[in-house]
């Protein structure tokens, strides 16, 4: 009989293969968006007048850093954190990385609580990919509020995410994303199902227009970096104003 932890391990293993399937087929167009998310990075760099500072850097559900961990090899950085809320991808995100040249740290943890944490503890660079849509549209707020007092002056934000096109329910999005879900290769139907179920509990994408209000209000630039070919995926761009 399986323990409670033996349980959790099994079934992070189950989640995380089926997340993989996802990434090896790009079906979530993550090619393009670690493309995008390393020119907004070298646009940046480039423009920042201390171009000769390294810069710090947080991710905010870093995952096992299998798609940023070829960027992060390359980023003049003084220091990077990477964040999760699941305690168990954070020695595959350090094996990924690697060795690099600046010190690291990994951080079992709420995005929420870091928001609304330490504001004196800044960051040149917030990026959070696939993990904001979890939070409701309050949370989402005082994210962005947080995040305000966290950033440096001149830092950026890369807020990679599914988003609700302008003028779409969230039904109608969750409708039509199961439909695509369908039709997606390399997955068996009780993978099809998990994906859906996941879904339907725990996604709330942000509407556009109404996050592009929301974040200059708080003192924030925006932008739209890239946006996919499903008008779900997207990249935009956030710096304090």
């Amino acid at each position: 009989m399986w323990s409670r932890c033996e349980s959790c391990v099994d079934l992070f293993a189950r989640q995380w293969a089926t997340y993989q399937i996802l990434v090896e087929h790009n079906l979530m167009e993550h090619r393009e968006i670690s493309n995008a998310t390393t020119g907004a990075i070298q646009q940046w760099l480039a423009l920042r007048e201390e171009q000769t500072q390294a810069v710090s850097m947080v991710d905010l559900g870093c995952g096992d850093l299998g798609q940023l961990a070829p960027l992060l090899q390359t980023l003049p950085l003084k220091k990077y954190v990477g964040l999760d809320l699941t305690q168990a991808v954070l020695p595959l995100a350090q094996r990924n990385l690697g060795s690099v040249p600046y010190p690291c740290f990994w951080e079992h943890g709420d995005l929420m609580n870091w928001a609304c944490s330490n504001p004196n503890d800044q960051f040149d660079l917030i990026h959070s990919s696939f993990a904001l849509h979890h939070l409701d549209q309050d949370q989402k707020l005082l994210f962005l509020e947080g995040a305000r007092e966290r950033i440096e002056t001149n830092g950026l934000f890369i807020w990679v995410d599914v988003f609700l096109p302008n003028q779409e329910s969230r039904l109608d999005y969750l409708s039509r994303y199961f439909n695509r879900i369908n039709q997606w290769p390399g997955l068996c139907q009780t993978q099809r199902e998990s994906i859906t179920q996941h879904i339907q509990t725990h996604d709330f994408p942000a509407n556009r227009g109404w996050l592009e209000k929301q974040a200059r209000a708080l003192g924030w630039s925006f932008r739209w970096a890239w946006n996919g070919q499903h008008n779900a995926e997207a990249v935009a761009l956030l710096q304090p104003i």
